[in-house]
C-alpha cells in the first residue's frame, strides 16, 4: 500500500512548468552504477538503454536541483528518452540529499493526467520513493549495477498500475520455449495467457500456463513478450542450437 500511496501523490502533482536539463559532469566515482533502463510510452514504443546513473542537475521552477549518483532520476535524465518535465514536491537544491520531492510528470508527449502518469519499477516491484530520493527506490540504498529499471505510464485501476511482463526463454533444438509472467506493483507474478512472444521473424501466443513455443533456425535472438493493456518485457538474449 505504501507504493500505491506514493504513486497517487506523484500522479496528483500536475500543472507546474517545463523542465530544463543541465547535465553535470559524469561522476568520477567508480561505484556509480550502470543500470538497464527501459522507458515504455503510451503508444507501446519502448526505448531500452544501459545508462550510468551519475549525478545530474535539472532546472525546475527557476532552480537548479540535483539528482544524486545511483538514483533512477539521474539515469533517466542521462538516457535522454525525450523531453522531461519535473515537479518538486519538496525543497530541491544542488544537494542530492534534497531531491526526495522530485517527481517525473512527463516524458516526451506523455504527460500526467488526473491520477494517471509516470511511475518506475526496479526489478519486478514499484518503487516506494521518488526517483531522486537519496535513500533509494525502497529506502534501503540506491541502485546497483545491472539492476533493471522500467519507466511506464500508469493508468490507475483498482488502486494499482497495469502489470509488467517478464519473459524467460529456454532454447531447444529447432527453437525455444518461452514462459511469460506478469507482475503487479508488489512484485507478485501470474502466468499470462494471450501474450505475444516474438524472436526474429517468428512469433507465437502463450497458452493458459503462460508458455509458447517458437520454431527457429540456429542462431542468436532477442525474445520479447507483449500484450495489449500490459507493459512489454525487456528483450532477453537467447542462443538456439
Amino acid at each position: 500500500m505504501i507504493g500505491h500511496a506514493v504513486a497517487v501523490i506523484r500522479l496528483a502533482l500536475i500543472g507546474l512548468g517545463a523542465l530544463a536539463l543541465v547535465l553535470a559532469p559524469p561522476s568520477a566515482d567508480a561505484a556509480t552504477p550502470t543500470v538497464q533502463q527501459m522507458v515504455v510510452f503510451r503508444s507501446g514504443k519502448a526505448v531500452t538503454k544501459a545508462v550510468r546513473a551519475s549525478r545530474v542537475l535539472v532546472r525546475v521552477e527557476g532552480r537548479r536541483c540535483a539528482a544524486g549518483d545511483g538514483t533512477a532520476l539521474a539515469a533517466l535524465v542521462r538516457s535522454r528518452p525525450g523531453r522531461l518535465r519535473l515537479l518538486d514536491f519538496g525543497t530541491c537544491s544542488r544537494k542530492p540529499r534534497d531531491g526526495s520531492g522530485l517527481f517525473v510528470s512527463a516524458i516526451g508527449p506523455d504527460r500526467s493526467r488526473g491520477q494517471n502518469g509516470w511511475v518506475y519499477k526496479v526489478g519486478r516491484r514499484s518503487a516506494t520513493a521518488g526517483a531522486a530520493d537519496p535513500s533509494g527506490p525502497f529506502g534501503r540504498g540506491r541502485l546497483r549495477s545491472r539492476q533493471r529499471v522500467t519507466w511506464f505510464y500508469c493508468r490507475l485501476r483498482g488502486g494499482g498500475c497495469r502489470r509488467t511482463l517478464e519473459v524467460r526463454a529456454s532454447p531447444q533444438q529447432g527453437g525455444l520455449v518461452a514462459t511469460v509472467r506478469g507482475y503487479d506493483d508488489e512484485g507478485r507474478g501470474v502466468a499470462v495467457e494471450g501474450a505475444t512472444v516474438s524472436a526474429g521473424d517468428a512469433s507465437a501466443e502463450t497458452g493458459p500456463d503462460g508458455s509458447a513455443r517458437l520454431v527457429l533456425p540456429a542462431g542468436a535472438y532477442r525474445v520479447v513478450a507483449s500484450k495489449a493493456g500490459l507493459v512489454r518485457s525487456f528483450a532477453e538474449p537467447v542462443e538456439v542450437p
